[in-house]
């Protein structure tokens, strides 16, 4: 029922802010939403129950604790900030307050070298083969690659070559 009234509310509110000429009554809303308008006026003016006050106040502490992550801690570590700051709340409140809040951590990737990066200095590596890779024989031009394979070590073992250790 609750979800109804939310509704009619924020129904009713964004058509007084708009500049409809039609405006439908909290009388005709109640009857369209099947409810009774009795029902929908006790909700409204009943005071803030003490789960949606500690709910309110947790999700400040919820918010605190993410933003000083710089939005990188998931709802385990929240939880572990809140418990080490003595608040009493279990991890999936934790987690539903968070998806009420939007806030989704984003875990930086770590960082890597790049062999592709240049530094910004020019090389003078000549090419002597012109970028023309085509020989008319077996063994006038011989050319490698250093691209690393994880699975070289692999194919070393199997063909009885020298062992990797680890």
């Amino acid at each position: 029922m609750t979800e109804k009234f939310e509704f009619i509310d924020a129904e009713y509110a964004a058509y007084q802010e708009s500049d409809d000429e039609y405006v439908p009554s909290l009388v005709k809303m109640c009857i369209w939403m099947e409810v009774s308008r009795s029902g929908f006026y006790e909700w409204r003016n009943a005071p803030e129950s003490a789960t949606a006050k500690r709910r309110g106040i947790l999700a400040l502490y919820v918010r605190k604790s993410f933003e000083d992550s710089e939005d990188t801690y998931g709802y385990r570590r929240v939880h572990a900030d809140l418990a080490a700051w003595g608040v009493p709340t279990g991890p999936e409140l934790v987690r539903s307050l968070m998806r009420e809040l939007g806030l989704e951590p984003c875990q930086p990737r770590p960082w890597r070298v790049s062999l592709t990066e240049g530094d910004g200095q020019a090389h003078d590596i000549p090419d002597l083969v012109a970028r023309d890779f085509t020989a008319d024989a077996p063994g006038q031009k011989m050319v490698g690659d250093i691209t690393y394979s994880a699975q070289l070590p692999v194919m070393c073992s199997c063909a009885g070559g020298a062992r990797s250790p680890g």
